[in-house]
């Protein structure tokens, strides 16, 4: 009997610690949910919104005359609040809905739309993703359906607008203009990036399930700022004429890959560059900037320069006479040979230069610095070569050229450094230097951007720039340019394209590739080259052609020749400032009526009736730019794009007019002609019901 109180005494306890511990529970309960309510909500508020970055829109990319390169175009997610509908609303319009749908996008079928829709509303989901990749018009469109007509409080459809950037040329210039991804930027795009890229905005955002993000409401937010944009040194037609040349040439010599650049001489400024590489297809794309990026072996290019440092420290004469001997010298070990099978014989340090041998050349580069390597090394670097340009485009290779003191200088560095041999340079490099002779020695920083304009203003210019002032005296660089002028007139390793219209200068190039770990034995490549400037007796445009891998041909005259002669013709061709002053009859004989940007079917109807010759790059085109040559009219597709401001330049008044109006803006004309200014930057977002100010002048 004595246990039964221990008994009751146990059941006693238990009942109370169960009776405590719920009281704790109550306790704990009423605290979260009425106490320290306030507290809570405010923490998962924190959790579940935020302040989240809004980026602003991409500044675009023109051309020299305001053809749009590249730019940000809005494609849309719909998504819809399946809360938000009304039971009423989305029960009597979601099938209608989907019909509409399945209407505009043509890619699912109602039913699909509608179980989607019906799934998204009993599951409660706040952020239903209903299409994704929906461009301009078509959301216009979808703000017309059934419910989504509501507006976002009423039908809850939700618009997130992302911008995806474009280039309306596609391939043309493409890997200098470049990208602009979240985790990696090149090209122009890189360069420019902090006048492209404007300033961050906020908005506030909820995180749904599956760590989804939707905007709270469009009062939420703090706008971002646009970025600027950019004005090029690129001339659209140049570049589309040294593209096509390349890739034809290319195509020719089934060659691994290509690049050309050309350049203003007097400012620098680079007015075309193409680089095009061999995909697996057969077929050409930009793929890697050679241009700047790839630093080779240039070969007999660089004997320019070591002839020019010899003639400036005064240790040789171009009249000098040098024995080629049967087309072969041996240093140490290795023996040079030249093109020529049984050589040359003996000849001038002139000629030397323009059949470009390479026995020639070295004997007489080895012969005035043997003693001093190093003084013929800190001349050339005085010029420029061997340092890099520091141009705004990230990714320019490192130029090499060998100091006496490194480690990998032997005995026959000298003469093979004579040439172009155990020297790194890109073609980018090369060309500087051959348009700072063709400058009268002032070297020009090449550039790729004239200004950067915000709201249509200009808000930073980009002079030229001058990084050498005279690079040699004045008698060596005449007499630079005398033997440049002899490679092609003077029965030299170019002379294949002499013409007495448009006479150019310059230097062939050939060098074997070294690849991989067997170097020059492992496998016969080649690189072909040609550097030089035209017209050669008043210098405006210097160029260079590198073809890499040629199969075919390897020497510089046949492989990259014919693209800069090509090059040079079509730049001719079509500026009549440069055409001979001493034919201006001639040239008024040949010379066809200058034609303006307008409607192709309008424009070929009066070519046709006046029997003008034409070369119409895309006879799909709906509105073209023309471009007047000495004996044709050339014709190129003008990009009209969707949503932004059309580059009316050049334009007759009344196809101006329509383009404008198009768009959904007004037009003011000023002045008779054709259009020559425009109030507002074209490639800019249209503003519906702007007024646009055309002023027109003469052709």
């Amino acid at each position: 009997m004595k246990e039964k109180p221990n008994i009751v005494w146990k059941i006693y306890l238990l009942y109370f610690s169960l009776l405590i511990f719920a009281a704790s529970i109550i306790y704990k309960l009423a605290d979260i949910q009425i106490i320290s309510a306030k507290k809570w909500e405010k923490r998962t508020a924190e959790l579940t919104t935020a302040w989240r970055n809004v980026e602003g829109n991409r500044g675009n990319i023109f051309s020299e005359d305001d053809d749009l390169l590249a730019t940000s175009v809005p494609i849309y997610e719909v998504r819809m609040d399946m809360k938000v509908p009304s039971e009423d609303l989305f029960r009597n319009n979601f099938e209608a809905l989907a019909d509409s749908l399945a209407g505009l996008f043509n890619r699912k079928t109602p039913s699909y739309y509608e179980a989607r829709m019906k799934r998204g509303r009993s599951e409660g989901n706040r952020y239903l993703l209903i299409e994704k990749k929906v461009n301009y018009n078509q959301m216009i469109r979808l703000k017309s359906f059934p419910i989504f007509n509501k507006g976002r409080f009423t039908g809850g459809v939700i618009f997130q607008r992302n911008m995806v950037r474009k280039k309306p040329y596609r391939m043309l210039a493409s890997r200098t203009i470049g990208y602009a991804r979240e985790d990696m930027k090149v090209g122009l795009e890189a360069g420019f990036n902090e006048y492209l890229e404007g300033a961050q905005g906020k908005r506030l955002e909820t995180r749904l399930a599956g760590g989804v993000w939707k905007p709270v409401d469009e009062d939420s937010k703090f706008d971002p700022e646009d970025g600027g944009d950019i004005i090029t040194t690129i001339d659209i037609n140049l570049q589309d004429v040294a593209e096509t040349a390349l890739y034809n040439q290319l195509k020719s010599y089934h060659a691994h890959h290509g690049t050309v650049v050309v350049m203003e001489v007097k400012t620098g400024y680079i007015k075309a560059i193409s680089n095009l590489t061999r995909l697996k297809s057969g077929e050409y794309s930009e793929q890697f900037n050679y241009a700047i990026g790839e630093a080779t072996e240039p070969g007999s290019t660089f004997k320019l320069p070591v002839l020019m440092a010899a003639l400036e420290d005064n240790l040789i004469s171009i009249d000098d006479s040098v024995d080629t001997f049967d087309g072969k010298v041996k240093y140490y070990d290795q023996i040079m040979k030249d093109s020529k099978e049984g050589g040359y014989g003996k000849v001038s340090v002139q000629r030397a230069f323009e059949v470009s041998s390479n026995v020639g050349i070295s004997q007489v580069i080895t012969n005035a610095y043997g003693k001093d390597p190093q003084k013929m090394i800190n001349r050339i670097k005085m010029m420029g070569p061997g340092t890099t340009l520091g141009i705004e485009i990230p990714g320019e290779a490192k130029t090499r050229i060998k100091n006496v003191v490194d480690k990998d200088w032997s005995g026959v560095s000298l003469p093979w450094i004579s040439i172009g041999y155990e020297v790194l340079q890109t073609p980018l490099q090369t060309l500087t230097f051959y348009n700072a002779v063709a400058n009268n020695g002032k070297m020009m920083k090449p550039q790729f951007v004239k200004e950067v304009r915000k709201n249509g203003k200009t808000i930073k210019s980009f002079e030229p720039i001058v990084i050498n002032k005279s690079i040699a005296s004045k008698s060596t660089i005449e007499k630079a340019k005398f033997l440049l002028e002899g490679v092609v007139e003077r029965e030299g390793t170019a002379q294949n394209l002499n013409n007495h219209e448009l006479r150019i200068a310059g230097k062939t190039g050939t060098a074997q590739i070294a690849v991989g770990v067997g170097g020059y034995k492992q496998e016969r490549k080649y690189l072909a080259s040609f550097a030089g400037y035209f017209p050669a007796e008043n210098p405006q445009y210097s160029c260079i052609v590198v073809i890499y891998a040629p199969s075919g041909g390897i020497y510089g005259n046949i492989v990259a020749g014919p693209i800069f002669r090509e090059i040079a013709d079509k730049i001719y061709a079509t500026n009549l400032e440069l055409q001979n002053e001493n034919f201006p009859e001639q040239m008024a004989e040949l010379r066809v009526p200058v034609s303006r940007e307008g409607f192709l079917s309008d424009s070929k109807k009066v070519f046709d009736f006046m029997e003008v010759p034409v070369k119409i790059a895309d006879p799909d085109a709906v509105w073209i730019r023309t471009t007047t040559t000495t004996d044709t009219v050339l014709i190129n597709e003008l990009k009209i794009i969707e949503n932004l401001i059309p580059n009316v330049k050049g334009m007759g008044a009344m196809d101006a007019i329509y383009l404008i109006e198009s768009a959904g803006m007004r037009a003011q004309i000023e002045g008779k002609g054709v259009v020559k200014q425009m109030s507002a930057q074209p490639g800019t977002p249209v503003v519906k019901g702007t007024m646009i100010v055309l002023t027109l002048g003469s052709v």
